[in-house]
């Protein structure tokens, strides 16, 4: 079966129960999935106001009243987790999806048409790509302002390149396949190859890209953050809260650091192994 064939929705059988028996996709999926589930409905199942101040003792340990604790101004952070949630896991969904977009557009115009206008695309991929996409997220907030707003889209424009080359690999790899050709000899429009063959045939390796670029997002996003340019208190964000969080670790309090940090990294890591299994799937299947 092929890789469109999988990419389309016919997945064989053995495919699924593989991934069924992986126990580390499968946690990962399961991890994913309720940290996804907290990001959508966190700030209406909070316990208490995220900004409330004094909920409970500055730099309270846990207890049954604060299951995380409360952080220097004694605001409960298991609610600041909860109600940042958003921010920390869908600004990057935002990155992911405006560069995959973009990337993937510029790579298929250059594997399609070739010539002049595969070479300027490469041009400006590689200008970009030049840039390091945290500096150019510090450069937007000091141009428009501090907020996730303007570190999303720098940041979408710094991944543009890494999408791009991947995709037009990809792309010309598949347009190489026997069966383009017989497609064009019979008769079958460009709009037709492109939309039915081609790109259904590259969604295995962009959605692995995407999943790689979440996790690269959320650690520059909560850098941003962590240096106090992105959310403004009293918004919660897990990056700002990591490093609200450093006076309590020095005085023997680390939870409103400790908690947060393990949430990036326990979502970076789930979103790395799907990423990496939808990977080996894709390439087994074209094999």
């Amino acid at each position: 079966m092929s890789v469109a064939q999988l990419a389309s929705g016919r997945a064989p059988k053995a495919a699924i129960r593989a991934a069924q028996k992986d126990w580390m996709f499968v946690t990962a999926l399961a991890v994913f999935g309720a940290i996804a589930l907290a990001a959508a409905i966190g700030p209406w199942i909070a316990p208490y106001d995220p900004t409330e101040l004094y909920a409970g003792d500055v730099n309270g340990v846990v207890s049954a009243e604060h299951p995380f604790g409360t952080d220097d101004v004694g605001r409960d952070i298991l609610s600041r987790v909860l109600s940042g949630a958003r921010a920390s896991v869908v600004a990057p969904v935002f990155v992911v999806i405006l560069s995959t977009v973009a990337g993937a557009s510029l790579a298929l115009l250059a594997a399609w048409f070739g010539g002049a206008l595969r070479g300027t695309i490469a041009r400006v991929v590689d200008v970009i790509f030049a840039i390091p996409g945290l500096v150019l997220a510090v450069l937007a907030v000091a141009m428009f302002g501090k907020g996730l707003v303007a570190p999303v889209i720098a940041l979408s424009i710094a991944y543009i390149p890494v999408v791009a080359r991947l995709t037009q690999t990809a792309a010309s790899r598949e347009l190489g396949k026997p069966y383009i050709a017989a497609l064009r000899v019979q008769g079958v429009s460009s709009l037709a190859i492109c939309f039915k063959h081609l790109v259904p045939a590259l969604v295995p390796v962009v959605a692995a890209q995407m999943a790689v670029g979440f996790g690269y997002a959320m650690l520059d996003l909560a850098a941003i953050s962590f240096l106090g340019l992105g959310e403004q208190p009293p918004a919660a964000d897990w990056g700002s809260m990591i490093a609200s969080g450093q006076a309590g670790i020095l005085a023997g309090a680390p939870e409103q650091s400790l908690f947060p940090a393990i949430l990036v990294v326990l979502t970076v890591l789930s979103v790395s192994i799907i990423g990496a299994r939808v990977t080996t799937w894709a390439e087994e299947k074209e094999r």
